[in-house]
């Protein structure tokens, strides 16, 4: 008889990113960008993009463009272009294997749950207006709620928000690291989160928040020599893979 797998950590709640997460809004963000810098013979290698995703969107700009320092495209004009284009692919944009499985067993079982994205809220509702919607409760932290300017990912600002702010927990100052001191109660109620990312910037965001996290991850990102230090309780390559039993989660139903 196959031995039951260790419990990792007992979580009392779960927070996911979106982008690359929970929907294949990666895919659109490439080829759109990419689509702009080809009229100026360039384009955005993975070597570039991790450094973009998780970023707020005008940081994010700032970092892609600071790679192409000949040509002519300004932020501004590069954002309004980009929104132009995303903005009639965001109702196609599927979700991602796992996700819906994974959210609707923990709803099911009572698991408090957020997400916590950079997007901006008009965003958010774009991006997941055409999606088959997953029995999701709605609690959303985002750029918009709680996050002070500058303190995106790898900031842990908002997946402290999501925790205090839109599931009630108790984890202390929002915008403050593990790093500092706290107070042994606020340690452990971080210790019970568990954060579902794909990006580099979320990973970093997360630990220094004090939660447990699943990096959930492409191959070419994991290939990537960042210099970071991305040492996520568990990586995978597809929720697909998440046994939640592992994490003292109910199991999946056979």
């Amino acid at each position: 008889m196959a031995s039951e797998p260790p419990v990792r950590s007992k979580i009392e709640y779960v927070i996911f990113d979106m982008d690359g997460l929970m929907i294949d809004s990666e895919t659109v963000y490439t080829r759109v960008t990419n689509d702009i810098l080809a009229e100026y013979g360039k384009e955005m290698t993975w070597d570039i993009k991790a450094g973009l995703m998780g970023k707020p969107e005008k940081d994010a700009a700032l970092h892609l463009l600071s790679f192409f320092p000949d040509i002519s495209l300004t932020v501004e004009e590069y954002l309004r272009r980009r929104d132009e284009a995303q903005d009639k692919a965001w109702p196609t944009v599927p979700l991602l294997p796992g996700i819906e499985r994974l959210v609707n067993h923990l709803h099911k079982h009572n698991i408090s749950m957020a997400v916590a994205t950079g997007s901006r809220k008009r965003n958010y509702f774009l991006k997941t207006s055409g999606a088959q919607d997953p029995d999701f409760p709605g609690r959303v932290a985002n750029g918009q709620r709680g996050i002070r300017k500058g303190r995106g990912k790898p900031h842990p600002d908002i997946f402290l928000v999501a925790a205090k702010e839109c599931l009630g927990r108790s984890v202390g100052d929002v915008s403050t690291d593990i790093s500092v001191d706290l107070a042994e109660a606020q340690v452990m109620e971080r210790k019970r989160g568990l954060v579902f990312e794909d990006a580099i910037p979320g990973v970093i965001a997360a630990k220094r928040a004090g939660m447990n996290v699943v990096w959930v991850a492409v191959p070419e990102l994991r290939a990537l020599d960042t210099g970071a230090d991305l040492s996520a309780e568990q990586i995978l390559q597809s929720l697909e893979e998440f046994r939640p039993e592992e994490w003292g989660l109910p199991p999946y139903e056979s």
